[in-house]
This record gives structure tokens, C-alpha cells and sequence, in this order.
């Protein structure tokens, strides 16, 4: 009889925990997309305050590397373009000289023409003679070749002041070039985080120096999580894209959280399965990658194990 009432409290025990027992069709590692950001310039870090932990907001500027030389050479560059300027000519002030001059020339032009008008009138009458006639029209002659000439030389100050000015303008361009290169580089002194996310790993202090390309930190978005698990050949049929199913994560002892997760996946080759995953069927050698994105509350973590059920 106690035989039987102990056969009987066993049998109760593995039924209770059967019913905590998880049933899944594939289980995984949450994972995100780690981005290493590096340094683009060379030089000593100015600042860098930023701490592992840190929510960084996407195009944040977060630090400062010395640049302080290359700004030198940016200075240097607008003072030869400064340089320039002053090497140009304005034409204003030599051609309105000439336009004066051509304007007085044009207003005795005038009165002459009208002198030569009363003089033909006069030599009508018997009032005047043939040469002061001739005399006028030599004149007239005279000061339209003048202005001819002033209007020849404003045309000819141009055009020599306007090739002068473009020679040395040819010089400002490249230097222009320059101090835009020179600007880019100075801008790429600033450390500035490209995605929203999570500082994961901090490589480098404020005071060191850093080289083009040494790594700073990893930043990764935590908001949103992928858990990258696997299914065999025969449980391929069960997944489809934009499917959505049910993740698991552990919780306590035969406890388990569960978030609703979408596949955004599948991969369409087959591969030898991962020692660190086990499938539904341990003995498949071969098995297919499935992505799943999992909203994460806070609770998930990288590297942490989650299981999936795709029948809803």
C-alpha cells in the first residue's frame, strides 16, 4: 500500500512539471546589428564623455578630436584666397574718368552742331563766311573722332581689366578646392554617432591619442532585438515571411516571458547546425537560418537564448 501511495505522489510530481514544460519548434540567440564606430581623423582626443550604457541619439556629435593644426592650414589657405582679392582691379573708378571726359566731349559736339546749323544760316544771308563754315565742320570732325576714341578705350579697359580680373580669379578656384578639402577634414574631427542605440563597448578615453580607423566604441539599437533561429528541412513549410509568432525567454525556473515577434527572414540555403543551437529534431545535420524581430521590453539581452513557436 505505501508502495502504491508513493508510485502515486512520483507520477503526480512529473505531471506537474510537464505542464510547466515549454514546448517550442526552435529556439536561438537574440542578436542585434553592432555598429563600430572609428575614428576619421588622427590626432588626440579632445573630449569624449560618453559611457557604456549611454543611449546615443542618431548625428549626436559626442566628441573631439584635436584638429588644431589642420584648422592652421585652413586659415592659411583664406588668407591666399584674401590675397587674391586684392590683387583684382575694380574698373569702375578708370572707365567713369573716360565716361566724364566722353560726356564733355559729346556736350561740345552739341553746341557745335548747333553753331554750324546758325552759321549755314547766317552764310545764306551774306552774314557769315565759307570758312567759318569750314572751320566748324573741321571741328564737328574733330570731336567725333575724340569721342570714337573714348569709346574705344572704355570698350578696351574692360575687356583688359575683366582678363586680369579672370587670370587671378583662375588661382581662387583651386584654393577654394582646397579649403573645402581642408574643411571636410577638420569636420570629420567630430565624433559623431551614426544610429540610435546603445553604447555596447568603449575602446578609447578623452587624452589618447587615436589614428584613423582605431575603433572607439560599439553602439548597437537595442530597442528592437533578432532572434536568428534554426529549422529543419522539414520544418521549413511551417515558416513564411511577415509570419508572426510567439519568442520565449527565460524568466525564472520553468518560467518563461513571452513577445510576439515577426520573421522577416528565411533563409533559402541550408547550413550544418550551430554546436550552441539544438533544433526539435537533434539529429538534423542540416538545417535552415530563420530571423525573427522581437520588440524588446528592456528584459532581452544580447547573447540571451529565446525560443520560438510558429503555430499560433
Amino acid at each position: 500500500m505505501r508502495k502504491m501511495i508513493l508510485f502515486g505522489a512520483v507520477a503526480l510530481s512529473f505531471a506537474a512539471c510537464n505542464r510547466h514544460k515549454l514546448v517550442t519548434d526552435a529556439s536561438g540567440v537574440f542578436e542585434s546589428d553592432e555598429v563600430i564606430v572609428s575614428a576619421e581623423q588622427n590626432g588626440k582626443i579632445l573630449s569624449f564623455p560618453v559611457q557604456e550604457g549611454d543611449t546615443l541619439a542618431a548625428g549626436s556629435v559626442i566628441g573631439q578630436i584635436d584638429m588644431s593644426n589642420t584648422i592652421l592650414q585652413r586659415q592659411q589657405v583664406q588668407a591666399s584666397i584674401a590675397a587674391l582679392r586684392m590683387k583684382t582691379t575694380n574698373p569702375h573708378p578708370q572707365i567713369e574718368l573716360v565716361k566724364r571726359q566722353l560726356a564733355v566731349e559729346e556736350s561740345q559736339l552739341a553746341q557745335q552742331l548747333r553753331e554750324r546749323t546758325r552759321t549755314e544760316n547766317l552764310l545764306k544771308a551774306d552774314a557769315a563766311t565759307q570758312k567759318q563754315l569750314d572751320d566748324i565742320n573741321a571741328m564737328i570732325d574733330q570731336m567725333q573722332k575724340q569721342i570714337d576714341v573714348y569709346r574705344q578705350q572704355i570698350a578696351l579697359d574692360n575687356s583688359n581689366i575683366a582678363t586680369q580680373n579672370r587670370t587671378v580669379f583662375s588661382e581662387q578656384a583651386p584654393l577654394e578646392k582646397t579649403a573645402a578639402q581642408i574643411q571636410d577634414n577638420i569636420d570629420k574631427g567630430r565624433i559623431v554617432n551614426p544610429i540610435h542605440g546603445t553604447v555596447l563597448i568603449k575602446y578609447a578615453l578623452s587624452g589618447e591619442m587615436t589614428t584613423m580607423g582605431k575603433a572607439l566604441y560599439k553602439i548597437a539599437n537595442l530597442d528592437t532585438l533578432t532572434l536568428r533561429a534554426y529549422v529543419t528541412g522539414s520544418q521549413l513549410t511551417q515558416v513564411k515571411l511577415g509570419q508572426a509568432v510567439k519568442v520565449y525567454s527565460d524568466e525564472g525556473k520553468d518560467q518563461y516571458r513571452e513577445y510576439p515577434g515577426q520573421v522577416y527572414f528565411v533563409s533559402d540555403k541550408s547550413e550544418f547546425t550551430p554546436k550552441t543551437i539544438q533544433t526539435r529534431d537533434e539529429r538534423a545535420n542540416l538545417v535552415y537560418a530563420v530571423k525573427i524581430r522581437v520588440k524588446n521590453d528592456g528584459y532581452l539581452k544580447l547573447g540571451m537564448y529565446g525560443e520560438v513557436k510558429f503555430q499560433q
